[in-house]
């Protein structure tokens, strides 16, 4: 396996960005997210997501 391969996360896709409340909260830190309160799944706001992004990131 390449160290391409290795660090490849894909594109998630990603719930459509609420227009007005109610608004989902964060799963990590209950805050609300732009992302609409009827959305399925796992919500992250800004904070949290970029914070996700750069625990999962490749060190490489």
């Amino acid at each position: 396996m390449s160290e391409d391969e290795y660090c490849a996360t894909g594109d998630a896709p990603k719930p459509p960005v609420a227009e007005e409340p109610p608004y989902a909260e964060c799963v990590l830190c209950r805050k609300p997210t732009e992302y609409p309160e009827s959305h399925k799944g796992i919500t992250l706001c800004p904070v949290c997501e970029w914070q996700e992004a750069q625990r999962t990131a490749c060190s490489g």
